[in-house]
Protein backbone atom coordinates (compact mmCIF):
# COMPACT_ATOMS: atom_id res chain seq x y z
CA UNK A 1 0.00 0.00 0.00
CA UNK A 2 1.26 3.75 -1.00
CA UNK A 3 1.58 5.86 1.82
CA UNK A 4 -0.76 7.71 2.71
CA UNK A 5 -0.99 11.52 2.77
CA UNK A 6 -4.22 12.82 4.59
CA UNK A 7 -5.35 16.57 3.88
CA UNK A 8 -8.04 17.54 6.44
CA UNK A 9 -10.72 19.94 5.89
CA UNK A 10 -12.51 21.66 8.14
CA UNK A 11 -16.17 21.90 5.45
CA UNK A 12 -18.02 24.59 7.42
CA UNK A 13 -14.98 27.18 6.73
CA UNK A 14 -12.83 25.89 4.14
CA UNK A 15 -14.54 27.72 1.57
CA UNK A 16 -15.67 30.62 3.31
CA UNK A 17 -14.76 34.01 1.71
CA UNK A 18 -16.83 35.99 3.91
CA UNK A 19 -14.46 38.50 6.33
CA UNK A 20 -17.18 39.74 8.69
CA UNK A 21 -16.13 37.96 11.23
CA UNK A 22 -18.12 38.95 14.23
CA UNK A 23 -17.91 37.35 17.60
CA UNK A 24 -21.02 34.82 17.90
CA UNK A 25 -21.88 35.71 14.58
CA UNK A 26 -25.10 34.04 12.68
CA UNK A 27 -24.48 32.15 9.40
CA UNK A 28 -25.78 35.24 7.15
CA UNK A 29 -23.52 37.61 8.79
CA UNK A 30 -20.26 35.62 9.16
CA UNK A 31 -20.67 33.12 5.98
CA UNK A 32 -20.40 29.52 5.51
CA UNK A 33 -18.41 27.46 3.56
CA UNK A 34 -20.49 24.98 1.31
CA UNK A 35 -19.58 21.86 -0.48
CA UNK A 36 -19.85 23.33 -3.70
CA UNK A 37 -16.92 25.73 -2.75
CA UNK A 38 -14.80 22.80 -3.11
CA UNK A 39 -14.63 22.73 -6.74
CA UNK A 40 -12.49 21.65 -9.23
CA UNK A 41 -9.92 24.31 -9.09
CA UNK A 42 -9.88 23.38 -5.48
CA UNK A 43 -9.05 19.47 -5.40
CA UNK A 44 -7.04 19.95 -8.45
CA UNK A 45 -4.90 22.15 -5.87
CA UNK A 46 -4.89 19.98 -3.10
CA UNK A 47 -3.82 17.16 -5.75
CA UNK A 48 -0.95 19.05 -6.84
CA UNK A 49 0.12 19.04 -3.10
CA UNK A 50 0.52 15.75 -3.41
CA UNK A 51 -2.24 14.37 -1.11
CA UNK A 52 -3.96 10.93 -1.31
CA UNK A 53 -6.69 11.46 0.85
CA UNK A 54 -9.23 14.20 1.78
CA UNK A 55 -10.80 13.98 5.01
CA UNK A 56 -13.95 16.04 4.99
CA UNK A 57 -14.39 16.93 8.58
CA UNK A 58 -18.22 17.90 9.53
CA UNK A 59 -20.34 16.80 6.84
CA UNK A 60 -23.14 14.89 8.77
CA UNK A 61 -25.84 16.93 9.95
CA UNK A 62 -25.48 18.00 13.66
CA UNK A 63 -26.66 20.39 16.46
CA UNK A 64 -27.14 24.20 15.10
CA UNK A 65 -28.83 27.79 16.45
CA UNK A 66 -29.42 28.07 12.91
CA UNK A 67 -33.22 27.69 12.17
CA UNK A 68 -33.42 25.38 9.39
CA UNK A 69 -37.61 23.98 10.45
CA UNK A 70 -38.51 25.40 7.19
CA UNK A 71 -36.77 22.43 5.66
CA UNK A 72 -38.46 19.99 7.65
CA UNK A 73 -35.66 19.88 10.31
CA UNK A 74 -36.15 20.10 13.79
CA UNK A 75 -34.88 23.22 15.46
CA UNK A 76 -32.58 22.23 18.75
CA UNK A 77 -32.41 24.46 21.84
CA UNK A 78 -29.87 26.60 21.50
CA UNK A 79 -28.85 25.40 25.58
CA UNK A 80 -27.84 22.54 24.53
CA UNK A 81 -25.66 23.49 21.27
CA UNK A 82 -21.90 24.46 21.35
CA UNK A 83 -21.15 27.88 19.38
CA UNK A 84 -23.74 29.21 16.73
CA UNK A 85 -23.23 26.84 14.12
CA UNK A 86 -22.62 24.22 16.83
CA UNK A 87 -20.12 20.78 16.92
CA UNK A 88 -20.13 18.62 14.34
CA UNK A 89 -19.36 16.07 16.86
CA UNK A 90 -23.26 16.25 17.77
CA UNK A 91 -24.55 14.71 15.22
CA UNK A 92 -28.54 14.91 15.21
CA UNK A 93 -28.73 12.65 11.98
CA UNK A 94 -26.52 9.94 10.74
CA UNK A 95 -28.63 9.53 7.59
CA UNK A 96 -28.49 13.27 6.56
CA UNK A 97 -26.01 15.97 5.42
CA UNK A 98 -25.46 19.41 7.21
CA UNK A 99 -27.26 21.90 5.98
CA UNK A 100 -25.55 24.79 6.80
CA UNK A 101 -22.72 22.93 3.64
CA UNK A 102 -25.96 23.10 0.92
CA UNK A 103 -26.33 25.58 -1.37
CA UNK A 104 -29.63 24.43 -2.24
CA UNK A 105 -30.86 22.61 1.09
CA UNK A 106 -33.36 20.55 0.11
CA UNK A 107 -30.86 18.92 -2.32
CA UNK A 108 -27.72 18.77 0.50
CA UNK A 109 -27.81 15.27 -0.17
CA UNK A 110 -26.83 15.82 -3.85
CA UNK A 111 -24.36 18.30 -3.65
CA UNK A 112 -22.08 15.82 -1.13
CA UNK A 113 -22.51 12.69 -3.61
CA UNK A 114 -21.29 15.52 -6.17
CA UNK A 115 -18.46 16.27 -4.28
CA UNK A 116 -17.33 12.62 -3.37
CA UNK A 117 -17.56 12.23 -7.34
CA UNK A 118 -15.74 15.12 -7.79
CA UNK A 119 -13.20 13.91 -5.72
CA UNK A 120 -12.48 10.84 -6.93
CA UNK A 121 -12.44 12.20 -10.41
CA UNK A 122 -9.09 14.21 -9.71
CA UNK A 123 -7.66 11.06 -8.41
CA UNK A 124 -8.41 11.34 -4.60
CA UNK A 125 -10.02 9.41 -1.99
CA UNK A 126 -12.61 11.14 0.43
CA UNK A 127 -12.96 10.18 4.31
CA UNK A 128 -15.78 11.65 6.38
CA UNK A 129 -16.02 11.42 10.32
CA UNK A 130 -17.70 8.53 12.09
CA UNK A 131 -18.89 9.80 15.17
CA UNK A 132 -19.92 6.33 17.66
CA UNK A 133 -19.58 7.11 21.15
CA UNK A 134 -22.40 10.17 21.55
CA UNK A 135 -24.99 11.70 19.91
CA UNK A 136 -26.72 15.01 19.96
CA UNK A 137 -29.16 15.47 22.93
CA UNK A 138 -31.55 16.38 20.42
CA UNK A 139 -31.13 13.07 18.15
CA UNK A 140 -33.67 12.66 15.85
CA UNK A 141 -33.21 11.20 12.13
CA UNK A 142 -35.65 12.69 9.47
CA UNK A 143 -33.93 10.94 6.85
CA UNK A 144 -33.59 7.64 8.21
CA UNK A 145 -34.26 5.17 5.40
CA UNK A 146 -37.36 2.89 5.41
CA UNK A 147 -37.20 0.21 8.01
CA UNK A 148 -34.39 1.59 10.39
CA UNK A 149 -35.28 2.28 14.06
CA UNK A 150 -34.56 5.87 15.45
CA UNK A 151 -31.80 6.11 18.02
CA UNK A 152 -33.84 5.75 21.57
CA UNK A 153 -37.40 4.60 19.80
CA UNK A 154 -37.38 1.13 21.35
CA UNK A 155 -35.87 2.14 24.81
CA UNK A 156 -36.74 0.99 28.18
CA UNK A 157 -36.54 4.69 29.83
CA UNK A 158 -37.32 3.16 33.46
CA UNK A 159 -34.24 1.17 34.20
CA UNK A 160 -30.60 2.68 34.09
CA UNK A 161 -28.98 0.20 31.94
CA UNK A 162 -30.22 -2.66 28.95
CA UNK A 163 -28.42 -4.72 26.95
CA UNK A 164 -30.72 -3.32 24.16
CA UNK A 165 -31.15 0.46 25.03
CA UNK A 166 -29.43 3.04 22.85
CA UNK A 167 -28.93 5.41 25.73
CA UNK A 168 -27.99 4.97 29.43
CA UNK A 169 -30.56 6.50 31.36
CA UNK A 170 -31.44 8.37 35.22
CA UNK A 171 -34.58 7.38 35.73
CA UNK A 172 -36.67 9.89 38.34
CA UNK A 173 -34.02 13.02 37.37
CA UNK A 174 -34.61 15.81 35.08
CA UNK A 175 -31.62 16.77 32.78
CA UNK A 176 -30.35 20.11 33.40
CA UNK A 177 -27.91 22.27 31.27
CA UNK A 178 -25.40 24.31 32.46
CA UNK A 179 -26.48 28.13 32.38
CA UNK A 180 -29.19 27.26 30.33
CA UNK A 181 -31.30 30.58 31.16
CA UNK A 182 -28.64 32.38 29.27
CA UNK A 183 -30.44 31.34 26.40
CA UNK A 184 -33.50 31.60 26.69
CA UNK A 185 -33.77 35.24 24.87
CA UNK A 186 -31.87 33.53 21.73
CA UNK A 187 -34.51 30.48 21.40
CA UNK A 188 -37.51 32.69 20.00
CA UNK A 189 -40.21 29.61 19.34
CA UNK A 190 -37.70 27.18 19.50
CA UNK A 191 -38.84 24.97 22.67
CA UNK A 192 -36.72 24.44 25.23
CA UNK A 193 -35.32 20.80 25.52
CA UNK A 194 -37.02 18.86 28.38
CA UNK A 195 -35.25 15.77 29.19
CA UNK A 196 -36.91 13.56 31.33
CA UNK A 197 -35.56 11.08 32.89
CA UNK A 198 -31.96 12.28 31.90
CA UNK A 199 -29.70 10.70 29.72
CA UNK A 200 -25.76 10.08 30.75
CA UNK A 201 -23.80 12.84 28.83
CA UNK A 202 -21.47 11.77 26.02
CA UNK A 203 -18.45 11.77 28.04
CA UNK A 204 -19.86 9.37 30.51
CA UNK A 205 -20.31 11.83 32.98
CA UNK A 206 -23.31 9.89 35.39
CA UNK A 207 -24.96 13.50 35.73
CA UNK A 208 -28.14 14.89 34.82
CA UNK A 209 -26.22 17.85 36.13
CA UNK A 210 -23.22 18.54 34.18
CA UNK A 211 -21.24 21.51 33.82
CA UNK A 212 -19.99 23.70 31.04
CA UNK A 213 -16.97 22.08 30.54
CA UNK A 214 -18.34 18.61 29.85
CA UNK A 215 -19.59 17.08 26.89
CA UNK A 216 -23.10 18.42 27.78
CA UNK A 217 -24.35 19.12 24.47
CA UNK A 218 -24.33 14.88 23.78
CA UNK A 219 -25.50 11.83 25.13
CA UNK A 220 -23.39 8.60 25.65
CA UNK A 221 -24.26 5.70 23.23
CA UNK A 222 -24.92 2.08 24.72
CA UNK A 223 -22.97 -0.95 23.40
CA UNK A 224 -23.56 -3.30 26.16
CA UNK A 225 -20.88 -2.15 27.83
CA UNK A 226 -22.98 -1.98 31.57
CA UNK A 227 -20.99 1.90 32.80
CA UNK A 228 -22.75 1.36 36.30
CA UNK A 229 -21.28 -1.91 37.28
CA UNK A 230 -18.58 -2.80 34.84
CA UNK A 231 -20.24 -5.41 33.17
CA UNK A 232 -20.43 -6.48 29.59
CA UNK A 233 -23.18 -7.58 27.65
CA UNK A 234 -22.05 -8.71 24.14
CA UNK A 235 -24.17 -11.57 23.47
CA UNK A 236 -26.28 -11.12 22.05
CA UNK A 237 -25.67 -9.16 19.76
CA UNK A 238 -26.71 -5.22 21.22
CA UNK A 239 -28.91 -3.36 19.26
CA UNK A 240 -26.61 -0.42 18.86
CA UNK A 241 -24.42 -2.78 17.42
CA UNK A 242 -26.83 -3.49 13.96
CA UNK A 243 -28.01 -0.17 14.13
CA UNK A 244 -24.36 1.53 13.89
CA UNK A 245 -23.34 -1.09 11.04
CA UNK A 246 -25.90 0.29 8.77
CA UNK A 247 -24.87 3.67 9.19
CA UNK A 248 -21.05 2.71 8.01
CA UNK A 249 -22.83 0.72 5.04
CA UNK A 250 -24.93 3.71 4.12
CA UNK A 251 -21.85 6.03 3.86
CA UNK A 252 -20.03 3.39 2.50
CA UNK A 253 -22.30 3.24 -0.38
CA UNK A 254 -22.69 6.33 -1.59
CA UNK A 255 -18.94 6.34 -2.35
CA UNK A 256 -16.16 6.98 0.68
CA UNK A 257 -13.95 5.39 0.63
CA UNK A 258 -12.60 5.24 5.09
CA UNK A 259 -13.98 6.63 8.16
CA UNK A 260 -12.10 9.08 10.81
CA UNK A 261 -13.73 7.47 13.87
CA UNK A 262 -14.25 10.32 16.67
CA UNK A 263 -12.87 8.83 20.18
CA UNK A 264 -13.09 5.26 19.03
CA UNK A 265 -11.33 4.22 22.02
CA UNK A 266 -14.52 4.89 24.35
CA UNK A 267 -15.86 2.50 22.05
CA UNK A 268 -15.87 -1.23 23.09
CA UNK A 269 -13.10 -3.09 20.63
CA UNK A 270 -15.62 -5.86 20.41
CA UNK A 271 -18.08 -3.80 18.34
CA UNK A 272 -15.37 -2.57 15.92
CA UNK A 273 -14.18 -6.00 15.17
CA UNK A 274 -17.95 -6.82 14.61
CA UNK A 275 -18.75 -4.11 12.87
CA UNK A 276 -15.10 -3.34 10.69
CA UNK A 277 -15.05 -6.81 9.49
CA UNK A 278 -18.94 -6.68 8.32
CA UNK A 279 -18.06 -3.82 6.29
CA UNK A 280 -14.58 -5.08 4.54
CA UNK A 281 -16.60 -7.92 3.28
CA UNK A 282 -18.79 -5.50 1.17
CA UNK A 283 -15.91 -2.79 0.98
CA UNK A 284 -12.45 -4.14 1.47
CA UNK A 285 -10.65 -1.12 0.47
CA UNK A 286 -12.05 1.14 2.67
CA UNK A 287 -9.96 2.53 5.68
CA UNK A 288 -10.63 3.19 9.39
CA UNK A 289 -9.03 5.64 11.27
CA UNK A 290 -8.85 5.72 15.37
CA UNK A 291 -8.92 8.37 17.13
CA UNK A 292 -7.50 7.14 20.25
CA UNK A 293 -5.40 8.39 23.13
CA UNK A 294 -4.47 4.75 25.42
CA UNK A 295 -1.24 3.44 24.21
CA UNK A 296 -2.44 0.69 25.85
CA UNK A 297 -5.44 -0.10 23.79
CA UNK A 298 -3.01 0.21 20.62
CA UNK A 299 -2.65 -3.31 19.58
CA UNK A 300 -5.98 -4.84 20.07
CA UNK A 301 -7.30 -1.53 18.14
CA UNK A 302 -5.41 -2.64 15.21
CA UNK A 303 -5.07 -6.45 15.65
CA UNK A 304 -8.24 -7.37 17.38
CA UNK A 305 -10.55 -4.21 16.51
CA UNK A 306 -9.40 -4.05 12.87
CA UNK A 307 -8.51 -0.60 12.59
CA UNK A 308 -5.58 0.10 9.92
CA UNK A 309 -4.55 3.11 11.46
CA UNK A 310 -4.42 4.87 15.00
CA UNK A 311 -3.83 8.74 15.99
CA UNK A 312 -0.30 8.96 16.96
CA UNK A 313 -1.03 11.88 19.35
CA UNK A 314 0.17 10.40 22.33
CA UNK A 315 3.79 9.62 21.39
CA UNK A 316 4.99 11.41 18.14
CA UNK A 317 3.04 14.20 18.29
CA UNK A 318 3.53 15.24 21.98
CA UNK A 319 7.51 14.41 21.71
CA UNK A 320 7.44 16.90 18.37
CA UNK A 321 5.49 19.54 20.20
CA UNK A 322 7.70 19.80 22.27
CA UNK A 323 11.11 20.06 20.69
CA UNK A 324 8.82 22.72 18.37
CA UNK A 325 8.49 24.86 21.80
CA UNK A 326 12.05 24.64 23.09
CA UNK A 327 11.95 22.32 25.73
CA UNK A 328 12.27 18.79 24.66
CA UNK A 329 15.11 16.68 23.91
CA UNK A 330 15.79 14.41 20.53
CA UNK A 331 15.72 11.19 23.02
CA UNK A 332 11.90 11.33 23.41
CA UNK A 333 12.52 10.40 19.30
CA UNK A 334 13.87 7.26 20.08
CA UNK A 335 11.54 6.57 22.59
CA UNK A 336 8.79 6.83 20.73
CA UNK A 337 10.57 4.87 18.10
CA UNK A 338 11.34 1.97 20.39
CA UNK A 339 7.58 2.00 21.78
CA UNK A 340 6.40 1.35 18.71
CA UNK A 341 8.91 -0.55 16.70
CA UNK A 342 8.08 -3.79 15.55
CA UNK A 343 4.58 -4.32 14.75
CA UNK A 344 2.49 -1.32 14.64
CA UNK A 345 4.49 1.62 13.70
CA UNK A 346 3.45 1.57 10.32
CA UNK A 347 -0.38 1.66 11.36
CA UNK A 348 0.36 5.23 13.25
CA UNK A 349 -1.12 8.13 11.75
CA UNK A 350 1.32 10.93 12.52
CA UNK A 351 0.27 15.15 12.55
CA UNK A 352 1.07 18.49 13.75
CA UNK A 353 -2.10 20.79 13.61
CA UNK A 354 -5.88 18.98 13.39
CA UNK A 355 -9.39 20.35 14.08
CA UNK A 356 -8.18 19.44 18.05
CA UNK A 357 -4.60 21.15 17.98
CA UNK A 358 -3.37 24.65 18.75
CA UNK A 359 -1.99 25.86 15.08
CA UNK A 360 1.70 25.89 15.13
CA UNK A 361 1.78 29.70 13.93
CA UNK A 362 -0.75 30.99 17.29
CA UNK A 363 1.36 31.89 20.13
CA UNK A 364 -0.18 29.26 21.68
CA UNK A 365 2.55 26.89 20.10
CA UNK A 366 5.58 28.14 18.54
CA UNK A 367 4.30 31.73 16.61
CA UNK A 368 6.28 30.87 13.93
CA UNK A 369 4.84 28.19 10.88
CA UNK A 370 8.33 27.63 10.00
CA UNK A 371 9.19 25.85 13.26
CA UNK A 372 7.41 23.14 11.77
CA UNK A 373 10.06 22.36 9.17
CA UNK A 374 12.17 19.89 11.01
CA UNK A 375 8.74 18.04 12.60
CA UNK A 376 6.86 17.73 9.76
CA UNK A 377 9.53 16.42 7.95
CA UNK A 378 10.25 14.09 10.52
CA UNK A 379 6.40 12.86 10.79
CA UNK A 380 6.69 12.26 6.55
CA UNK A 381 9.90 10.46 6.66
CA UNK A 382 9.94 8.22 10.30
CA UNK A 383 8.16 5.08 8.94
CA UNK A 384 5.78 3.64 6.27
CA UNK A 385 2.99 5.00 7.86
CA UNK A 386 0.12 7.80 7.14
CA UNK A 387 0.36 11.47 7.92
CA UNK A 388 -1.85 14.45 7.95
CA UNK A 389 -2.23 17.86 6.92
CA UNK A 390 -4.82 20.17 8.42
CA UNK A 391 -6.28 22.66 5.81
CA UNK A 392 -4.30 26.18 6.46
CA UNK A 393 -1.05 24.63 7.74
CA UNK A 394 0.76 25.13 4.82
CA UNK A 395 -0.11 29.04 4.32
CA UNK A 396 0.86 29.44 8.24
CA UNK A 397 -2.89 30.06 9.69
CA UNK A 398 -2.47 31.40 13.08
CA UNK A 399 -6.20 31.33 14.82
CA UNK A 400 -6.21 34.60 16.29
CA UNK A 401 -9.06 36.17 18.47
CA UNK A 402 -12.34 34.91 20.01
CA UNK A 403 -14.84 33.50 17.69
CA UNK A 404 -17.81 32.74 19.54
CA UNK A 405 -18.18 29.49 21.75
CA UNK A 406 -14.73 29.44 20.47
CA UNK A 407 -12.32 31.55 23.02
CA UNK A 408 -8.78 32.61 21.83
CA UNK A 409 -6.91 29.03 22.09
CA UNK A 410 -5.30 29.20 19.44
CA UNK A 411 -7.21 26.51 17.49
CA UNK A 412 -9.65 27.20 14.61
CA UNK A 413 -13.18 27.35 15.71
CA UNK A 414 -15.36 24.34 15.39
CA UNK A 415 -18.27 25.86 16.94
CA UNK A 416 -18.90 29.29 15.09
CA UNK A 417 -19.50 30.77 11.52
CA UNK A 418 -16.14 32.39 10.84
CA UNK A 419 -13.96 32.74 7.68
CA UNK A 420 -9.89 32.40 8.21
CA UNK A 421 -7.89 35.62 6.63
CA UNK A 422 -4.73 33.66 6.40
CA UNK A 423 -6.34 30.82 4.05
CA UNK A 424 -8.74 33.26 2.46
CA UNK A 425 -5.97 34.57 0.12
CA UNK A 426 -5.19 30.73 -1.14
CA UNK A 427 -9.20 30.70 -1.73
CA UNK A 428 -8.72 34.34 -4.26
CA UNK A 429 -12.71 34.20 -5.48
CA UNK A 430 -12.59 30.04 -5.69
CA UNK A 431 -9.51 30.07 -7.94
CA UNK A 432 -7.77 28.57 -5.18
CA UNK A 433 -4.37 29.86 -7.20
CA UNK A 434 -3.09 31.78 -3.83
CA UNK A 435 -2.82 34.78 -5.34
CA UNK A 436 -3.87 36.74 -2.31
CA UNK A 437 -0.82 34.92 -0.09
CA UNK A 438 2.07 36.31 1.06
CA UNK A 439 5.93 35.75 -0.39
CA UNK A 440 6.68 34.13 3.10
CA UNK A 441 3.59 32.16 2.89
CA UNK A 442 3.86 31.09 -0.74
CA UNK A 443 7.13 29.54 0.09
CA UNK A 444 5.90 27.79 3.05
CA UNK A 445 3.51 26.05 1.04
CA UNK A 446 6.41 25.07 -1.33
CA UNK A 447 8.25 23.11 1.42
CA UNK A 448 4.72 21.53 2.05
CA UNK A 449 4.66 20.43 -1.01
CA UNK A 450 8.09 19.60 -1.64
CA UNK A 451 7.75 17.75 1.20
CA UNK A 452 4.74 15.44 -0.10
CA UNK A 453 6.63 14.86 -3.59
CA UNK A 454 9.46 13.64 -2.15
CA UNK A 455 7.86 11.23 0.18
CA UNK A 456 5.58 10.35 -3.22
CA UNK A 457 8.79 9.30 -5.07
CA UNK A 458 10.93 8.21 -2.36
CA UNK A 459 10.57 4.31 -2.35
CA UNK A 460 12.64 4.39 0.92
CA UNK A 461 9.93 6.28 2.50
CA UNK A 462 7.14 4.78 0.96
CA UNK A 463 8.28 0.77 1.65
CA UNK A 464 12.03 1.17 3.81
CA UNK A 465 13.54 0.15 6.91
CA UNK A 466 14.02 2.64 9.55
CA UNK A 467 17.49 3.24 11.96
CA UNK A 468 18.23 5.10 14.22
CA UNK A 469 21.41 6.87 14.37
CA UNK A 470 21.49 8.45 17.97
CA UNK A 471 23.20 5.77 19.82
CA UNK A 472 26.01 6.12 17.61
CA UNK A 473 26.20 9.89 17.36
CA UNK A 474 25.45 10.36 21.21
CA UNK A 475 28.30 10.47 24.06
CA UNK A 476 31.15 12.80 21.66
CA UNK A 477 30.82 9.67 19.28
CA UNK A 478 30.60 12.53 16.63
CA UNK A 479 32.18 16.03 16.76
CA UNK A 480 29.47 18.82 17.93
CA UNK A 481 26.37 16.12 17.75
CA UNK A 482 23.88 18.05 19.58
CA UNK A 483 21.89 14.39 20.89
CA UNK A 484 18.93 16.84 22.61
CA UNK A 485 18.63 19.07 19.43
CA UNK A 486 19.71 16.46 16.77
CA UNK A 487 18.29 13.84 14.92
CA UNK A 488 19.82 11.58 12.29
CA UNK A 489 18.52 8.41 10.80
CA UNK A 490 18.09 6.32 7.95
CA UNK A 491 15.26 5.07 5.63
CA UNK A 492 16.50 1.93 2.93
CA UNK A 493 15.44 -0.52 0.69
CA UNK A 494 17.42 -2.44 -1.75
CA UNK A 495 17.03 0.22 -4.12
CA UNK A 496 17.12 3.73 -2.45
CA UNK A 497 19.73 4.95 0.94
CA UNK A 498 18.60 7.51 2.60
CA UNK A 499 20.37 9.59 5.83
CA UNK A 500 17.93 11.84 7.36
CA UNK A 501 19.22 14.83 9.90
CA UNK A 502 16.89 16.94 11.56
CA UNK A 503 17.91 19.72 13.69
CA UNK A 504 15.17 21.55 16.11
CA UNK A 505 16.83 24.07 18.11
CA UNK A 506 15.36 27.37 16.98
CA UNK A 507 18.83 29.28 17.01
CA UNK A 508 21.54 26.98 17.09
CA UNK A 509 23.81 26.50 13.34
CA UNK A 510 25.12 22.95 14.10
CA UNK A 511 28.72 22.62 12.63
CA UNK A 512 28.87 18.69 13.04
CA UNK A 513 29.34 15.07 11.95
CA UNK A 514 26.80 12.09 11.36
CA UNK A 515 28.40 8.79 12.28
CA UNK A 516 26.85 5.96 10.18
CA UNK A 517 27.96 2.64 12.58
CA UNK A 518 29.36 -0.48 10.53
CA UNK A 519 26.59 -2.49 11.67
CA UNK A 520 24.36 0.10 9.91
CA UNK A 521 26.19 -0.47 6.48
CA UNK A 522 26.01 -3.88 7.10
CA UNK A 523 21.88 -4.39 7.36
CA UNK A 524 21.73 -1.55 4.37
CA UNK A 525 24.24 -4.25 2.38
CA UNK A 526 26.93 -1.90 1.56
CA UNK A 527 30.79 -1.69 2.62
CA UNK A 528 31.48 0.63 5.70
CA UNK A 529 34.97 1.39 3.83
CA UNK A 530 33.68 2.67 0.59
CA UNK A 531 33.30 6.33 -0.03
CA UNK A 532 30.23 7.32 -0.92
CA UNK A 533 28.26 10.21 -2.56
CA UNK A 534 25.60 11.97 -0.61
CA UNK A 535 23.23 14.12 -2.15
CA UNK A 536 20.41 16.22 -0.76
CA UNK A 537 17.59 15.48 -2.49
CA UNK A 538 15.23 17.88 -0.28
CA UNK A 539 16.13 21.61 0.15
CA UNK A 540 19.27 22.21 -0.96
CA UNK A 541 20.92 20.05 -3.85
CA UNK A 542 24.09 19.75 -1.89
CA UNK A 543 26.42 17.18 -2.47
CA UNK A 544 28.64 15.30 0.30
CA UNK A 545 31.44 12.65 -0.29
CA UNK A 546 32.47 10.75 2.71
CA UNK A 547 34.40 7.14 3.50
CA UNK A 548 32.03 5.28 5.03
CA UNK A 549 31.87 4.80 8.89
CA UNK A 550 34.42 7.77 9.09
CA UNK A 551 31.15 10.19 9.61
CA UNK A 552 30.30 12.88 7.25
CA UNK A 553 30.75 16.76 8.08
CA UNK A 554 28.13 18.98 7.78
CA UNK A 555 26.40 22.55 8.61
CA UNK A 556 22.47 22.63 9.50
CA UNK A 557 20.58 26.09 10.37
CA UNK A 558 18.07 26.34 13.01
CA UNK A 559 15.17 24.14 12.14
CA UNK A 560 17.24 22.76 9.42
CA UNK A 561 17.01 19.32 7.70
CA UNK A 562 18.89 17.34 5.36
CA UNK A 563 17.17 14.45 3.38
CA UNK A 564 20.86 12.91 1.83
CA UNK A 565 20.77 10.02 -0.43
CA UNK A 566 23.64 7.19 -0.23
CA UNK A 567 25.38 6.25 -3.59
Amino acid sequence: MDKLIIYQIFTRLFGNQNTTNRPNGTRDENGVGKLNDINDEALRSIKRLGTSHIWYTGVIEHATQTDYSAFGIRPDDPAVVKGRAGSPYAVKDYYDIDPDLAVDVPNRMAEFEALIERTHVHGLKAIIDFVPNHVARQYASDTKPSGVIDLGENDDTSVRFAPNNNFYYLPGETFVGPDASRYAQDRGSVPALHEFPAKVTGSGSITATPDINDWYETVKLNYGYNIFDGSLNFNPVPATWNQMLDVLLFWAKKGVDGFRCDMAHLVPVEFWKWAISRVKQQYPRLIFIAEIYDPGLYRSFIFDGGFDYLYDKVGLYDAVRALMEGHGSCYELTRVWQQQSGDYAQHMLRFLETHDEQRIASRFFTNDPWAAVPGMTLSATMHNGPYLLYFGQEVGVRAEGVEGFSGDDGRTTIFDYWGLPDWQGWINNGRYDGSGLTDDQQKLRAFYQQLNHLVNCSDAIQNGYFYDLQYANDNGQSTGYDAHQLYSYLRYTDRQKLLIVCNFSATTTYETSVRIPQHAFGVMGLEPTKTYTLTDMFLTDTEFETVGQEGMSLSLPPRGVLILEIK
